[in-house]
């Protein structure tokens, strides 16, 4: 039997990774190149293509890190310019208009740490609106919230961020999330945007309720790291490449539903969360400049 590869980032689906040049009907798929960024956008426009590949319909665009986390010159800022741009189109709201961000996740294990890492450095500007009117005035108003996970809270994420979506009337919200991919080259090299919301937990195979416009009632743009590999797929991928084979249930027996992660994950969770922030804050508040958001958020 095929293994069935475990993913979310809409770029590797199997359906996707096995078409040859022929995608099914109402998906595309294409490569861009935003300020000397690449990217890969992935569009699924019907609840058939969506049933194909396994994804919610919705826009997913994967943008490619590698050149931050090699220390190229220029690739920070070009970088936060490119999640920027995507986020700005994909949200489409007045500058007027409130946002929360959202971190989710569980800052004590490394690999879940994306979303409340992110969400530390958000620039946040409700409070501030609300007491000084007038000289922020040309900031929109933001809220951030880090809401914890089910063990430690008793409540689910989307029970929370709901909550504070109402309260704050906020227009969209922003979920920062760990993810899982299959292949290891991509593990904080590379952030999934989609305005087909999220289930957080999802990267560490335990999804939790969605957060999306079905749950939150207003639309949810979602900014997935990969972080892990499935071992299961992974071991397959090793043996393919090796020339042998083994049966997924004993691959998925033996590994006891283990996830693999980087030897360096704690410095490219801290980078890419940085990486993550300024490019949220860029979209948000898009007349400040990389410089004036170091000076207001580190």
């Amino acid at each position: 039997m095929e293994m069935q590869i475990r993913t979310d980032l809409a770029m590797e689906a199997q359906v996707l990774q096995q078409a040859d040049g022929h995608l099914p009907k109402g998906v595309t798929v294409r490569r861009e190149n935003l300020h000397g960024v690449p990217a890969t956008v992935v569009e699924i426009r019907s609840v058939s293509a969506a049933k194909a590949v396994g994804k919610p319909r919705g826009t997913y665009i994967t943008v490619e890190l590698g050149s931050v986390l090699r220390r190229e010159k220029e690739s920070f800022e070009a970088a936060v310019r490119t999640i920027g741009s995507y986020l700005d189109a994909l949200l489409a709201l007045p500058a007027s208009l409130p946002v929360l961000v959202a971190g989710l996740g569980n800052r004590d294990i490394t690999p879940d740490a994306v979303g409340p890492m992110t969400a530390d450095h958000i620039l946040v500007t409700r409070h501030m609106l609300r007491e000084m009117p007038s000289a922020f005035r040309h900031f929109r108003p933001v809220g951030a919230v880090v809401p914890g996970v089910l063990g430690t809270t008793g409540m689910e994420s989307a029970e929370t961020v709901r909550a504070l979506a109402e309260k704050t009337e906020a227009a969209a919200v922003v979920a920062v999330d760990a993810i899982a991919a299959r292949d290891t080259s991509l593990l904080c090299s590379t952030v999934q945007l989609s305005n087909a919301g999220i289930a957080p937990g999802s990267g560490i195979g335990n999804r939790r309720h969605a957060l999306d416009k079905s749950t939150l009632g207003v639309p949810v743009i979602a900014l997935g790291v990969p972080t892990v590999t499935d071992a299961a797929t992974l071991a397959s991928d090793l043996l393919t490449r090796a020339g042998s084979e083994a049966s997924e249930d004993r691959l998925r027996q033996v590994s006891g539903g283990m996830i693999v992660t980087s030897s360096d994950i704690d410095r490219r969770v801290r980078e890419v969360s940085r990486v993550l922030a300024y490019g949220i804050n860029s979209a948000l508040h898009p007349d400040l400049t990389v410089e004036d958001l170091t000076d207001l958020t580190f």
